[in-house]
């Protein structure tokens, strides 16, 4: 498959190599806004804000941030979910934007961050999130080459092997975290992470316009061929065919939510538990 890159030629390199692209984030999606910190800046803390290494820890910060996910459930669907589902759904609620720190820099400059989990910060209930940047790689022609930081790779394929090993530095030690709450074997963790690298850029696209949805799906197939451990499976798009005769895309996710043990008739509509013909129907409605 042939992957149009983007141009990242500006008139000088900037000095905070991600923030165009964390900007441009913001307005596609209003619901995550990403600041990039400086070196000496402190990352925030308290008030509301959590470290990716305190997720990572474990302790008595991962329960209070899953104290949100048990009270969400309980209150939108009147009944309590098990622990493990609610760990579940709180690592989705962190990992799906965690991913577009990094996949989206990627996907808009081809600048890719590393950002050991020590250097991200996360507010949920303001939809915030910050980071800061002590390396990224980058390609030989953009100007961001010569800022301290940057390391130069050769061409598309090993930016994208860059991309899949920077999520997994920063989601590692995350899983660590989580894992034991939510009794799953590491295979089953990783394909959560799959499939919020995937649906979390398919989204973005989706915002940016319909030829930016196209080429992220592109990109998100090249970047996830489904021989890339740790990551399970690919990107796994494919297309059904609408009422109408009407290309509609979908996916089958690598893993699931377990959504359906609070509501047994409840599925994604990625999920492989849901048939194509419950699919089309949920696609077709959305279109009108």
């Amino acid at each position: 498959m042939t992957v149009t890159a983007v141009s990242t030629l500006d008139a000088a390199p900037p000095l905070q190599p991600m923030a165009d692209a964390y900007t441009r984030l913001a307005e596609a999606y209003t619901g995550l806004r990403v600041t990039e910190h400086s070196a000496h800046e402190p990352a925030p803390r308290g008030a509301g804000w959590i470290g990716a290494d305190e997720l990572a820890a474990g302790g008595a910060a991962l329960d209070g941030f899953l104290d949100w996910d048990e009270a969400q459930v309980l209150r939108d669907y009147g009944r309590p979910a098990r622990p493990d589902v609610v760990a579940g759904f709180g690592l989705h609620r962190y990992a799906w934007p965690a991913c577009l720190l990094i996949t989206v820099p990627w996907f808009l400059h081809r600048r890719v961050p590393r950002l050991p989990d020590s250097n991200v910060a996360f507010h949920r209930a303001h939809g915030r999130m910050a980071v800061r940047v002590d390396t990224f790689a980058c390609l030989p022609d953009d100007p961001a080459a010569a800022l301290p930081g940057a390391r130069v790779v050769p061409d598309e394929e090993a930016l994208r092997a860059e991309v899949r090993a920077a999520v997994a530095q920063h989601l590692e030690p995350v899983l660590e975290g989580f894992g034991p709450r939510m009794r799953r074997g590491r295979r089953a963790l990783w394909a959560m992470v799959t499939d919020e690298v995937v649906e979390s850029l398919w989204y973005v696209g989706h915002l940016l316009g319909e030829e930016q949805e196209h080429r992220a799906m592109a990109e998100l197939e090249a970047l996830l061929p489904g021989s890339t451990a740790p990551y399970t499976g690919g990107a796994g798009f494919r297309t059904l065919t609408g009422p109408n005769g009407e290309a509609l895309p979908t996916r089958d996710r690598a893993g699931c939510c377990l959504f359906y043990t609070i509501r047994p008739d409840g599925t994604c509509a990625t999920c492989p538990r849901t048939c194509d013909a419950d699919r089309v129907a949920r696609l077709t409605a959305a279109a009108d």
